[in-house]
């Protein structure tokens, strides 16, 4: 064990990452895809920018607290940088300001909640299923 793993208390040992049933959001008509299925099953978009320190942050807290599975709801990966008017659809289709990062909920073809930043995290998936 090195210095700074003693004195950090690291064990050596790679954390094992965890993979969330992510959807990449890389084409204009799976916004009504995602419209019609949330008539059926909640969708939920996660706009995160790939340059950002804080949109990385908070998709790391977001990934450390996900507890659900691909039975409960379908969950949409948005690269902003990549897919600007992707984000700004989703902004007019749904009402809602653009914002980075941000999480919407779509139930029923209507956004029933959504966030920014760290407030993302305070979002109970859950209450949606």
């Amino acid at each position: 064990m090195g210095f700074f793993s003693k004195v950090f208390g690291g064990s050596g040992e790679a954390k094992e990452e965890k993979v969330l049933p992510w959807i990449a959001l890389n084409d204009l008509k799976q916004l009504s895809e995602i419209e019609s299925k949330s008539k059926t099953k909640t969708q939920v978009i996660f706009k995160h920018s790939t340059r950002c320190g804080i949109s990385r942050m908070v998709m790391n807290q977001f990934i450390d607290a996900y507890s659900l599975t691909e039975k409960d709801l379908d969950l949409y990966y948005l690269d902003l940088l990549s897919n600007r008017d992707i984000s700004n659809e989703i902004a007019a289709k749904f009402q809602v300001m653009h914002e980075s990062p941000q999480l919407l909920v779509i139930k029923n073809g209507v956004v029933v909640a959504q966030d920014s930043h760290g407030a993302i995290n305070s979002i109970n998936l859950q209450q949606f299923i």
